[in-house]
């Protein structure tokens, strides 16, 4: 709720400090003493266009700032505290506006410099006004359809609804991005079956090259490579002259040398073990020599394969590692695209199965919504035959979104509240065709239906009294007094039947200080308040009699 409200130069304020208690509070006085300003100062820190003419004569800058309370289970106080305006444990909110002849106008949520857009991004949740002004929050189609949801106890299965479809909405966006994905597999298809292809022939393998390399090098080598060969085997056992054949000798000698002085066989063990091992020398040469090849086309067959190795190596990254890493991928991109067509008409058929929930639940809702439309047509008629409306005619009306079968967030509904306030007159949007003062008694009528499901915690009514009086009057203060255990209800008013239902009364003056004309606030109670109710039952000249109706009426009122 608003808890306090202070003003500097603004048009004939030039300082005013007004605290305001919850319940029922009515602002009285003259005409032209300015009450029209408070209200005006309120639309300003909730988002209405500044003027420069608003700024006190002689001054270079007005000031305009509230304070609010934010009730515990209200949506913004959780937007708020998000954004960094309030603390975790914080509900007060202080609004400050500064208005400059200069053109730099500024705006302070909790002493933090902000966007003015902030304001009217939330205002309207804080505050309606409803009036000569244009912060009413039930003029718009949105705001409508929120109303009629929640007279209608429908948050719930407007939760399914909405929940349902965020789930086939994500389920389509899914489907569009694979799909998109998948066209962009489809483009480069024939170019990765031919990169498969030709991988999959080259079928290159790690180590492969080097082992050609090799290969090639002792193939390229061959001649010499047998003749070194020849050579070894030449000095080994070469005409029983080499030296496997003179070992043998040897270790004939030092077996006999061994059989007469034992201390010699270890030397006769080592000469044995010589022999073996060049005997395996010999048998490894030999099979060395079996394995030489100078067969020259598989000389050519070995360059031809590291001729395509380097091919694909240039071909697909500069090694073999990144030619394999290649190959992978390729593969894994063809069966991606064979999985992704599966994949798709998977998303198919969930799309087609969300859809048909998200449908049922449209169906019940703008079902729910025709019935609710209906009881708030009929609850508002009656209020507004007790407000003494005349012909005026109120109708809820729930209408088909623009496209037929265009699942919207919110359903597939939108609603107008209709207004008629002559008789013949056909029925037209409540914004379009209401005076000040008759759409301040609909909302009335409307904000007392709504009483316990409207959010908004401050109500402000001006003009609400225009054309009235006697008991209309006073239903009026009634109803007014009865809000105000619902919201924080402000009320400008002429009419003493109103007044006096108040739980609160301020009075506005006007007075002339030092040549300048000056607002001022005045709270009032006990004798102050029935002076001023008297005033305005009897005009100028209060006499005991009308002060007596004053006091008859507030007693009435707490009665």
């Amino acid at each position: 709720m608003l808890t306090e409200l202070r003003i500097t130069n603004f048009a004939v304020i030039e300082r005013l400090s007004l605290s305001v208690d919850s319940g029922f509070t009515v602002l009285t006085g003259e005409t032209g003493t300015g009450k029209s300003l408070l209200i005006d100062a309120v639309a300003l820190l909730v988002g209405g266009r500044v003027s420069s003419d608003q700024i006190r004569f002689g001054e270079d800058e007005a000031q305009l700032e509230a304070s609010f309370q934010i009730p515990v289970n209200h949506p913004l106080l959780q937007r708020l505290r998000t954004q960094g305006i309030l603390g975790p444990n914080d509900s007060e909110l202080i609004i400050r506006r500064i208005i400059a002849r200069s053109g730099r106008n500024r705006v302070y949520l909790n002493g933090v410099l902000s966007p003015v857009h902030m304001l009217e991004e939330f205002g309207g949740t804080l505050i309606d006004i409803h009036g000569q002004h244009d912060q009413q929050s039930l003029l718009s189609s949105s705001a409508q359809l929120e109303v009629l949801d929640a007279f209608g106890r429908l948050q719930d299965l407007r939760g399914q609804y909405q929940a349902a479809h965020q789930e086939w909405s994500r389920s389509r966006q899914q489907r569009a991005e694979l799909a998109a994905a998948n066209d962009q597999r489809r483009q480069q298809q024939d170019l990765l079956n031919f990169q498969r292809q030709e991988l999959d022939e080259a079928a290159c393998r790690i180590g492969e090259e080097e082992a050609l390399q090799v290969e090639r090098q002792r193939l390229a080598s061959s001649r010499r490579l047998m003749e070194l060969v020849s050579e070894a085997l030449e000095q080994l056992q070469g005409d029983g002259q080499g030296i496997v054949s003179s070992l043998v000798l040897t270790e004939r000698a030092l077996g006999e040398l061994f059989h007469l002085d034992p201390e010699m066989k270890a030397t006769a063990d080592l000469t044995s073990e010589a022999r073996v091992l060049l005997k395996e020398v010999t048998d490894s040469l030999r099979q060395y020599t079996d394995r030489l090849d100078a067969d020259p086309t598989r000389l050519t067959a070995i360059e031809d394969r590291l001729a395509l190795i380097q091919k694909m190596k240039k071909k697909y990254g500069g090694t073999l590692e990144a030619v394999l890493a290649t190959h992978s991928r390729v593969k894994e991109e063809l069966e991606l695209l064979g999985r992704s067509e599966n994949e798709l008409d998977h998303y198919d058929r969930l799309i087609h199965e969300q859809q048909q929930i998200v449908a049922e639940l449209a169906r019940r809702l703008s079902t729910k919504r025709a019935e609710a439309a209906k009881r708030l047509t009929k609850l508002v008629g009656k209020e507004l035959d007790v407000l003494k409306m005349g012909p005026v005619q109120f109708v809820v009306q729930v209408l088909p979104v623009e496209s037929e079968g265009d699942y919207g967030l919110d359903g597939v509904d939108r609603t107008e509240f209709l207004l008629s306030t002559n008789s013949g007159e056909p029925l037209k949007p409540m914004a379009r065709v209401a005076s000040g003062g008759e759409l301040s008694r609909v909302m009335l009528a409307l904000k007392s239906v709504l009483a316990e499901v409207d959010h908004v915690p401050v109500l402000i009514f001006d003009e609400i009294d225009t054309g009235v009086g006697g008991a209309v009057a006073a239903t009026i203060g009634k109803r007014l007094r009865a809000l105000g255990q619902y919201h924080q209800v402000l009320c400008i008013t002429h009419l003493p039947q109103v007044a006096s239902q108040a739980e609160h009364h301020f009075c506005v003056e006007k007075s002339d200080v030092k040549g300048r004309t000056v607002a001022k606030v005045r709270a009032l109670g006990g004798p102050s308040r029935e002076s001023e109710i008297a005033r305005m039952l009897g005009g100028e000249r209060v006499t005991q009699k009308t002060r007596a109706t004053a006091a008859e009426l507030i007693a009435g009122a707490q009665e």
